[in-house]
């Protein structure tokens, strides 16, 4: 039986984090919530360096003290764990900072909890499903997806759950222009929906972290309204 997966709830709403707590227990999954930013990064730095971490944390962009953001950046120095930002709905703007600061998706308030549930078991499988020792290779590009490491010229990228999986699905297509429809699938668990940014955003931030070891910034090439192809390096 699959263990039980962990999750850290960084929220002020005390009503909504005894609804998500027990919804999600019934899908295997144990949410802990804690009401502000500070408490949230000292929790986190407490459990990651023990053997009972989180896996995966619900970032609420509306905190009291510190903002979502700033808890966000704090958590991304040294962390790659997966991140859904919880934001208020309409504010594209937030959201898309959240996503250039590393985090891996987003929900807007009000949200389903079904929706929430999906979202969050969409990016542990992926975190999962990479079980053998396949490594993949294109160009300077190297993936070994046992440990989910990418390296540009032997260089290790630190990338977040999602920018390891589009890279991935740039890489197994190697020189192909592959749909953002396809992209989103893969890498986020959920169907590309029009005006959503979420997948440039990512590409974006792939850009400047291989950019930052050397890559020429058309290395992930995009094709206007189609999708993005890898070319070789």
């Amino acid at each position: 039986m699959e263990r039980e997966k962990n999750l850290l709830l960084i929220d002020d709403d005390e009503e909504l984090g005894n609804l998500l707590r027990d919804f999600l227990s019934h899908h295997n999954l144990n949410l802990k919530m804690i009401n502000n930013g500070e408490d949230g990064i000292q929790e986190l730095e407490i459990l990651q360096l023990s053997s009972k971490g989180y896996d995966l944390v619900i970032l609420d962009i509306m905190l009291p003290g510190i903002s979502g953001l700033e808890v966000l950046k704090v958590i991304r120095k040294n962390n790659n764990i997966p991140i859904i930002m919880l934001t208020a709905s309409g504010e594209d703007h937030d959201r898309i900072l959240g996503l250039e600061l590393g985090a891996d998706d987003y929900l807007p308030k009000p949200f389903n909890s079904q929706e929430l549930a999906a979202r969050i078991n969409a990016i542990l499988r992926r975190s999962n499903n990479h079980s053998n020792s396949e490594q993949r290779k294109f160009g300077d590009i190297e993936i070994t997806e046992k440990n989910r490491k990418a390296l540009f010229k032997g260089h290790e990228l630190k990338l977040t759950g999602t920018e390891f999986e589009i890279l991935t699905c740039l890489t197994v297509n190697q020189g192909d222009t592959v749909s953002k429809d396809k992209i989103s699938e893969e890498a986020l668990g959920r169907p590309y929906t029009p005006y959503d940014r979420s997948i440039d955003t990512h590409v974006s931030n792939l850009r400047a972290k291989l950019k930052a070891q050397g890559a020429s910034t058309d290395l992930i090439y995009s094709k206007r309204g189609v999708g993005y192809a890898l070319l070789k390096s």
